[in-house]
């Protein structure tokens, strides 16, 4: 089987990315490991006021660590972070995102969780479309990697002997018909709860776990639409554009899918911040183009 190492190889990318890719998903074995005595939640909140467990505090203190000392990041943005992070004694350019662990608070519960990571050329505050490489790591029944270097979208798992091996090649979002949708019913826009109800009516199937990169991944197995939308109370949306929906909706566009904020590619929208949110559709791109022609999405 193709490991990481061999398909990055064969790509077009420089070394040096292909070393962080590499050394970046890696740190999915000790996060992992940290699972089981970093579950308790701590006196503490993030700098968007949610209350952090352990694990997140961990993960983004180890991965700011490893950007450190490998010395291939010269910045990093996380949504554990006020500001961004700089690495004065860098030997390379590029600039990071990452959600340390999405869905943090459901590690408690045993389902699904996993990093988010962006990578840029030069600087963290630009379009999505710039990135030049996305990927995550979802810590499940197995550890997958989702990864995409503007190559197509690939998926990986760890193996036994912690090598990760190509599962999946030429990753393609199919039209299929599951979708979710975050926020309280009760708060949605009207234009999205009927948007909501031509998709029931149409014969789409609920499928929501609470953590964002598991269900995108999901959407990308079998397609729909992942929605996370504005609503009363937080009409400019709740998820980030810099650490969720950019390196995620990347992904899903590079396997023929699609990301919107309801009218337009959130890929082409440049953050003005790093607390950036955004209201979200992500998915297969025919409902999501049908939702942005026939739908009147509040932005």
């Amino acid at each position: 089987m193709t490991t990481l190492r061999e398909y990055l190889d064969s790509t077009s990318c420089e070394e040096k990315l292909k070393d962080l890719i590499e050394l970046v998903s890696d740190q999915a074995i000790p996060i992992r490991k940290a699972f089981i005595s970093n579950q308790e939640y701590v006196d503490s909140e993030n700098i968007y006021g949610e209350k952090q467990i352990a694990l997140d505090k961990w993960s983004n203190e180890h991965l700011m660590k490893t950007f450190r000392e490998s010395k291939l990041v010269k910045e990093a943005a996380s949504e554990e972070e006020a500001e961004v992070v700089e690495f004065p004694d860098a030997e390379a350019s590029y600039a990071v995102t990452i959600d340390p662990l999405d869905g943090s608070s459901l590690v408690q519960v045993n389902l699904a969780v996993g990093t988010i990571v962006g990578v840029y050329e030069k600087s963290v505050m630009e379009e999505g479309r710039n990135l030049k490489a996305a990927f995550y790591m979802l810590y499940g029944p197995l550890t997958v990697l989702g990864l995409t270097v503007r190559e197509g979208v690939h998926f990986f798992a760890l193996n036994e002997e912690n090598e990760y091996v190509m599962t999946q090649k030429d990753v393609r979002i199919p039209e299929g018909k599951l979708y979710a949708s975050g926020a309280l019913k009760r708060d949605w826009l009207p234009e999205h709860q009927r948007f909501i109800e031509y998709l029931e009516k149409e014969g789409y199937k609920l499928r929501y776990s609470g953590s964002f990169v598991a269900d995108v991944h999901q959407y990308l197995k079998y397609g729909g639409v992942f929605s996370y939308p504005a609503y009363r109370g937080k009409e400019t949306g709740k998820l980030r554009l810099l650490f969720e929906a950019n390196p995620m909706g990347f992904i899903v566009s590079e396997a023929g899918g699609r990301i919107s904020d309801g009218k337009k590619n959130l890929l082409e929208i440049r953050p003005e911040k790093l607390d950036h949110r955004i209201p979200i559709y992500v998915g297969s791109k025919g409902i999501i183009e049908k939702m942005e022609n026939e739908y009147d999405i509040e932005v």
